[in-house]
């Protein structure tokens, strides 16, 4: 009886042991304003500068990078000095930094220069998981990190997350669970003031490349930017992030259907859960409902069921109505724009930040007095859109473009399942399995 007993109380610990726990990913936490303690770039030069940003909420822990509001942006054009940046890794003298730059973004150190020319420097509105690169003994160390909102980076033409601004550290997608994550404030980087986990977000690159990106003035929430990619600021135009969109009626569509269908309407995609739905998943409900006016960048969260990955998503509570609450990644079609500022008297303050330090110059030109080329974005309309024009307004193909703003090509959001591999807590990179202990 005592040997049974014992071969009981084995198997329950075993069990409790396998599922009771989830394993966590490690992840360091890396606060605005903080240096890097091995950086690419030598911070003191002015490379980049960040702001003060209140990060928001977000609905769904994975976002493509061409979701409405998922970035921020300043009518200082100056948050990332890219020139400079170009110029360090071009230098024969920093060739070894280059080289380990390069192998980080899969590219080679003769192709710098035009990545660099593709890259958009804009202002994190959430606090984000990427694994970062420190140089450590002539090579590029990754590790997982958590950027605070506010943070200044460059980002990609399907709007991943490629560098940080104030470091040059390269940055690729965080490799873990964003839902299942341990996070360590340590080397100066204190937990900042309105951190929560279930806040937390990864970026998922868009479904093709944009032409420009919809930001949200940092400064003045009811401003929008409309920034063409691979420009730093001299080439923007701003819109009135307060316009109404009305909720589509997404019952009976696909989860990918729905996605494109409310981006091309300037608005954000919510979903429950930690893991993105598939794309075959069918609309049960959205909410708010049909019909519903929300400002840009609002999240309309669906109630999904079905789908490859046989899951359902549950509602999680609407978005509030008293700020804007501009979503994950900014995709292609926003609201009709104009090009200058809106008045703000007409709608309640959205409380904004305070602004980032001004910053040096860009060698980019100022824009011509004419409307840009069907290939850019138009002065009217600030939109994420897709690098294959049309003669006419850019339509979606699932979709009918909305009567001010262009459009995404359709695509399915990157969906796809994060690895089980983890990255250490430290700044040295293991292979070891992730760590269990809770945040």
């Amino acid at each position: 009886m005592i040997r049974r007993i014992a071969v009981l109380l084995v198997c329950v610990l075993a069990v409790s042991g396998c599922s009771g726990g989830a394993h966590l990913f490690a992840v360091q936490a890396v606060a605005v304003g903080v240096p890097s303690l091995a950086p690419f770039f030598d911070e003191k030069q002015g490379l980049g500068h960040d702001a003060q940003v209140r990060s928001l909420p977000v609905r769904g822990t994975l976002q493509q990078g061409d979701t409405p509001g998922l970035y921020g942006g300043t009518r200082q054009p100056t948050i990332c000095d890219v020139a400079k940046l170009k110029r360090f890794l071009t230098d024969p003298a920093n060739h070894q930094k280059a080289v380990a730059w390069s192998s980080v973004l899969g590219i080679t150190t003769d192709e710098i220069p035009g990545y660099l020319d593709r890259l958009t420097p804009v202002l994190l509105r959430h606090d984000t998981l990427v694994q970062n690169h420190d140089y450590k003994k002539g090579k590029a160390t990754p590790y997982n990190s958590l950027l605070q909102a506010g943070i200044a980076i460059l980002v990609d033409e399907q709007g991943e997350p490629a560098a940080k601004c104030s470091c040059g550290n390269p940055l690729r997608p965080f490799k873990g669970d964003a839902g299942r994550i341990s996070v360590k404030f340590a080397d100066g980087n204190r937990k900042w003031h309105g951190y929560e986990p279930s806040s937390v977000m990864a970026v998922r690159p868009a479904p093709g490349k944009m032409e420009g990106l919809a930001l949200v003035d940092v400064d003045d929430p009811n401003v929008g930017i409309t920034r063409p990619i691979g420009t730093t600021g001299r080439r923007d135009t701003t819109f009135d992030t307060r316009q109404q969109h009305a909720v589509p009626n997404l019952t009976g569509s696909t989860f990918g259907e729905a996605r494109r269908e409310l981006v091309s309407s300037g608005l954000a995609v919510g979903y429950g859960g930690s893991a993105a739905p598939s794309d075959d998943a069918r609309v049960t409900a959205s909410d708010p409902p049909a019909g519903t006016e929300l400002r840009f960048g609002q999240y309309v969260t669906l109630t999904l069921s079905g789908g490859t990955s046989g899951e359902a998503t549950s509602t999680p509570p609407a978005p509030t109505t008293s700020e804007p609450t501009v979503g994950p990644p900014t995709s292609t079609a926003l609201p009709s724009t104009s090009t200058k500022a809106p008045p703000t008297s007409s709608s309640p303050p959205a409380s904004p930040p305070s602004s980032p330090p001004p910053s040096s110059p860009t060698s980019e030109p100022p824009p011509s007095s004419s409307s840009p080329s069907s290939s850019s974005l138009t002065t009217g309309s600030p939109s994420v859109v897709s690098s294959s024009p049309v003669t006419s307004a850019p339509v979606t193909s699932s979709a009918a473009p909305v009567t001010s703003p262009p459009v995404t090509t359709s695509a399915a959001p990157a969906t796809s399942s994060a690895p089980v591999t983890t990255e250490p807590v430290s700044r040295d990179p293991v292979t070891g399995t992730p760590t269990t202990t809770e945040t």
